[in-house]
């Protein structure tokens, strides 16, 4: 049978086993984290207490994504891909196990909190140097896209279905689902046959690894583009889980039906991004396709600042996810195809640590504007600032190109006159 061209990367047995495995995942993990606020919730009722949880289940990603690419780089990455969703499902059932008994209590979380933070971080790390090992050069857009779309779509599935469980099954359940989850991506990942070995032996330490990594970004300027681009991408764009729920609740005045909704338009947009930057770019992203899609996810914020519709705001947060995700997964893209295999761990934690360590920055300081003037001008304050950013990275960028040029000329004249 025929794949279609938007999912022509499914055409490698690897890569469509692997594929299923993480999107399995991703839903377990979204499964965790709405049952894990739902008791948290039920146990204290302080959203204080629940703040601190999601800073220790996302705090690891600032401390360990580079570690974690050094780690990458030097095991074979299908068995750590393995050893980590076996720590998840042991964090899932543990937490299970606790709830059904009704002797769970909130430093049980806090630590379990922390172990699958942990686990969820190499996970990320080496998921995404893992999807060059089981696709072809030619097909990594799409592989990327696919991946990215697996992701936004279990933001919309993985919510859905733990609050499906917990009202009919109670909470305790969800953890079960989220741990027999992971378990079935552990047994799937066993039947994947690429190993991912390292290219090489390595005599360095970790912090040696750690170091050629990051001299070796910030001394490409391709790489260093795309991280720039990133970087402002995710501190200003990839808040959405406090941009829907601030718009929804204090701007549009929605209650939860009304959120769930904006939310999942949210997501319905990012899957159709990745299905466009599939379909659409066969090769690597272009810089100016970056750029161009990273300041249209700012201009869609600047427009959720004067929007007071319901509609109106449903069709923004499309294209904001819509836009974002183009960005973003390009990205990600451009980072898999400019990086060498033997660093392209090291390199693609960069990615994770930028992508997912500038939410736990960005999110206390939208909410701060947000509380001390309004939703409006925290809107209007990161896409501006979103746009600022971007003008002045490309400014750099073709500051550093010209005197390259320059000197090419000089060079090109002098070989001419001998």
């Amino acid at each position: 049978m025929r794949v279609p061209e938007a999912f022509r990367s499914l055409r490698y047995p690897d890569f469509c086993v692997f594929f299923v495995a993480q999107t399995i995942s991703q839903i377990a993990t979204w499964m965790h984290s709405v049952a894990q606020t739902w008791l948290i919730l039920s146990l204290t009722n302080s959203p204080l207490l629940l703040g601190l949880i999601t800073m220790l289940h996302w705090g690891p990603i600032l401390l360990l994504a580079p570690p974690s690419g050094a780690i990458a780089d030097r095991v074979a990455k299908r068995r750590l891909l393995m050893a980590t969703q076996a720590a998840q499902a042991c964090t899932a059932l543990t937490v299970a196990l606790l709830a059904a008994t009704g002797v769970v209590a909130y430093w049980h979380l806090g630590v379990l909190a922390v172990c699958a933070g942990l686990a969820n971080t190499l996970f990320n790390v080496v998921r995404q140097s893992f999807v060059n090992e089981t696709v072809g050069r030619d097909d990594m857009v799409n592989a990327v896209a696919l991946s990215s779309a697996a992701f936004n779509g279990a933001r919309i599935v993985g919510p859905a279905a733990a609050g499906l469980v917990i009202a009919s099954l109670g909470v305790a359940s969800a953890f079960v689902f989220s741990g027999a989850g992971h378990l079935l991506v552990l047994a799937t990942l066993a039947t994947v046959g690429v190993e991912g070995r390292p290219r090489r032996e390595r005599a360095t330490t970790i912090r040696q690894d750690i170091a050629e990594g990051v001299a070796y970004a910030l001394r490409t300027p391709e790489i260093r583009a795309v991280l720039g681009v990133l970087f402002m991408i995710s501190f200003c764009v990839f808040n959405f889980s406090i941009w829907v729920p601030l718009l929804a609740r204090n701007v549009l005045g929605q209650g939860a039906q009304g959120f769930g909704f904006l939310l999942a338009v949210v997501g319905v947009g990012a899957v159709c991004g990745a299905f466009t930057l599939g379909t659409v770019v066969s090769r690597r992203p272009s810089q100016a396709l970056l750029d161009a899609s990273a300041a249209a996810a700012c201009a869609v914020l600047l427009a959720l600042c004067l929007i007071e519709s319901v509609w109106l705001a449903a069709v923004a947060l499309f294209l904001l996810g819509y836009t974002g995700v183009i960005a973003s997964a390009g990205c990600q893209t451009a980072l898999q195809l400019r990086s060498p295999d033997a660093l392209r761990g090291r390199v693609m934690s960069l990615f994770t640590l930028i992508h997912g360590g500038s939410f736990p920055i960005a999110a206390p300081l939208i909410g701060v504007v947000a509380e001390g003037s309004s939703v409006s001008t925290a809107l209007f304050l990161w896409g501006a600032g979103g746009l600022a950013l971007l003008a002045e990275l490309v400014g750099l960028r073709r500051g550093f190109e010209r005197p390259r040029s320059t000197v090419a000329s000089v060079s090109d004249m002098e070989a001419s006159t001998r």
